[in-house]
């Protein structure tokens, strides 16, 4: 079997249609959002040929420790932060292909899948996280977006005032002399190369295809004919592609905030448009009768829920951390749901099952085949996420809790030889694997809500159900425990009372 794996940067569980059901935002959500319905007719498409599983979970956050949860299967959130991967780190790509710059030849004479990465997201190249196209049997970068380091022809440009000294002054220009029509946005470029890839090397016995799309993850700077789908003005005067992580009545009026919403979901529509080249490839070449497809995304974003906007500054909540995942095969769960629990550290031994190959031990995904086959299989009672040195989100489907870590969020330690280089954290010397961080703060009060009745958990119930918080937290010990955190991870969050 072959297997192709999207992921699609920041994409909202709410924006998609096989989620919201072609229902108005406002109302399949919250009333902090838009009353607009957002279109994804691939999507819809996939979720009709494949299983769309209805409680998926991202693990590590932000982007870059989402991905090492894919590329390891395991969470990262409990030992480090944002990274590299690690020289001791059985990395999927390896696992599927076997050791880096080996003869494709002998790859294929050994039986082993040949593995190609395709991506426009620059943090994969960066300063911080850069090798983790290493493994891969071959790979490409389609450039220009956010804060590349690509064109730096002495020009004038459009870019947002306020982005001039940002990083993302390097993406207006980089965009200024590369797109000039739909067909030139990153997104377009990303699926129309996979296309044309599966036409070239659809023929080898098996391949294992992944495709990691930026968008639509900001900048929010879509064609402007699909941001007036939900906002007839289009760009606003004095527009931003980036977006401040913060309350957003700090920064922008009601009606910015509308025109932000619009600018994410003509993204995210944009991003629907292009998969339409890769389902394409796949109809072409019959690719769906011995593929297996999964896409899904590291996290979503707030976008006006909780009075915020953007990423991290709070818990976890129902926006970030309950994802779409839906999952293609050729013969199993068609037009299905699955209410298990899902992860994104599944998709390392699920990709591995699918394509034959042997899974390391000891890992803390599961494998999502025999889900596919049989709706009543297990795959976890609980499923915890989280971002390094923050609150720890536990749920077991039905109630939610986001623990806090107690005054001063000590003791905590950086493990691995890694700095952290893009967020930042103050760490101590290397000693014995490790590193103190004194610096971290989070002060956030410890949040719980029961998903059930209060799905985007707009209410605290720490202090009317002492005994169900009891319980949660007992539970999110125990299960710290079995994942082998690091101790100290119970006496930060002031759960040591629980350890067994």
């Amino acid at each position: 079997m072959n297997v192709i794996f999207v992921l699609c940067d920041t994409l909202r569980r709410d924006h998609c249609g096989p989620y919201h059901g072609g229902l108005p935002l406002n109302q399949r959500w919250s009333a902090e959002q838009p009353d607009w319905v957002v279109p994804t007719p691939n999507l819809d498409r996939l979720a009709a040929r494949g299983t769309v599983f209805d409680n998926c979970y991202s693990g590590s956050y932000p982007c870059m420790p989402a991905r090492r949860d894919i590329y390891t299967g395991r969470y990262e959130f409990l030992r480090r932060g944002w990274g590299p991967l690690e020289e001791d780190d059985l990395d999927l790509p390896r696992q599927v292909s076997g050791p880096p710059n080996q003869s494709l030849t002998k790859q294929r004479q050994e039986g082993r899948p040949i593995s190609y990465l395709a991506t426009d997201h620059f943090h994969l190249w960066e300063q911080g996280a850069g090798n983790y196209h290493h493994g891969y049997s071959g790979f490409e970068f389609i450039r220009g977006l956010e804060a590349d380091a690509w064109k730096t022809d002495p020009v004038q440009f459009p870019c947002p005032t306020a982005e001039l000294l940002s990083k993302n002054e390097r993406h207006y220009r980089n965009m200024f002399l590369t797109r000039h029509s739909e067909e030139d946005y990153t997104v377009a470029r990303l699926m129309t190369h996979a296309a044309d890839w599966l036409r070239r090397n659809h023929t080898h016995d098996s391949f294992y295809l992944h495709l990691d799309c930026f968008p639509p993850h900001e900048p929010w700077d879509p064609p402007e004919e699909l941001i007036k789908l939900f906002d007839p003005e289009g760009y606003l005067e004095g527009w931003t592609g980036a977006v401040r992580y913060d309350k957003w009545r700090n920064h922008y009026t009601e009606r910015q905030l509308r025109n932000i919403q619009a600018r994410y979901a003509a993204n995210v529509v944009l991003v629907d448009r292009w998969l339409g080249p890769l389902l394409g490839a796949m109809d072409e070449l019959d690719l769906w009768s011995n593929t297996l497809l999964i896409l899904t995304t590291d996290h979503g974003t707030f976008n006006g829920d909780y009075g915020r906007i953007g990423k991290m500054q709070t818990h976890m909540h129902e926006p970030i951390s309950h994802t779409p995942f839906i999952v293609c095969h050729p013969t199993l769960g068609h037009g299905e749901r699955r209410e298990q629990l899902v992860q994104l550290v599944d998709v390392y031994p699920t990709v591995l099952s699918a394509l034959g190959r042997p899974c390391p031990p000891d890992l803390d995904g599961v494998d999502l085949l025999p889900v596919m086959a049989d709706p009543a299989a297990r795959t976890r009672e609980s499923a915890v996420t989280g971002m390094f040195g923050q609150s720890v989100t536990f749920t077991d489907g039905e109630w939610i809790l986001h623990q806090s870590p107690v005054a001063g969020n000590q003791p905590l330690n950086w493990y691995g030889h890694c700095l952290a280089k893009f967020l930042h954290y103050n760490l101590g010397p290397y000693e014995n694997g490790r590193r103190k961080v004194t610096d971290c703060r989070f002060e956030q009060p410890t949040w719980l809500s029961n998903k059930k009745s209060d799905p985007c958990e707009l209410e605290n119930l720490v202090g009317s159900r002492p005994e169900k918080l009891h319980e949660m937290q007992a539970a999110l010990a125990a299960k710290l425990q079995d994942l082998a955190a690091p101790p100290e991870q119970l006496l930060r969050l002031g759960l040591q009372e629980f350890a067994h």
